[in-house]
């Protein structure tokens, strides 16, 4: 059976981007069931479309700024490049665009995102801050289902980090960033053989 396809979107130096890939592209052909089409990224200057590049991976860019606050146009701009590519999955990995119901529902059940929170905890901007000074334990980060609302998909996975009593909101997120990193492909994984339970680390 042939791979899945997945494209994958960002908006700047593609960490998660490099951790799917690598997961995808890593071993023997056949062992993977997805295979990255597209990195994709609404920033000219993202640091991920070199990093895509160099790993073989094709590569587009659609700068929202060409469409001076058009988020119709912007969107429209979007699926016709990323259709290009028929991918069977989109995974969201820090593109910093809001997208409207009518670019989630073109994509219908093929979205996936990673939070850097404990959803349904601090959806949005600036979640490890909020977690610090909401005096939470632990926080963490999630993988979900992209819907229109806003960081509120079904949650597929999460993993959790301890907060350290003198931790920084950038302290924390380092070391967030280090679970996203192995949280994410093995969601996607799971995801592109149909599994939805939710795995946690």
């Amino acid at each position: 059976m042939s791979p899945k396809k997945v494209a994958i979107l960002i908006s700047g130096g593609g960490s998660n981007m490099v951790s799917l890939a690598k997961s995808m592209l890593d071993g023997a052909e056949g062992e993977h069931p997805g295979r990255p089409c597209l990195v994709l990224s609404n920033v000219p200057s993202a640091g991920g479309l070199m990093k895509a590049g160099d790993m073989g991976i094709a590569t587009e860019v659609v700068d929202h700024r060409d469409f001076k606050g058009d988020r119709e146009a912007f969107e429209k701009k979007l699926i016709s490049v990323i259709d290009q590519y028929e991918p069977d999955v989109i995974a969201m990995a820090g593109f910093m665009r809001i997208l409207t119901p009518t670019f989630i529902s073109h994509y219908a059940g093929k979205m996936l995102n990673i939070h850097p929170s404990l959803l349904p905890k601090y959806k949005g901007l600036h979640t490890h801050q909020r977690a610090i000074e909401a005096g939470d334990e632990e926080a963490g980060c999630s993988v979900h289902e992209v819907t229109a609302e806003l960081d509120g998909g079904p949650i597929l996975g999460q993993a959790r980090v301890t907060i350290l009593p003198n931790d920084t909101a950038d302290d924390l997120a380092a070391r967030v960033l280090v679970k996203e990193h192995l949280l994410y492909p093995l969601v996607l994984k799971r995801f592109l053989s149909g599994e939805k339970d939710l795995i946690t680390l």
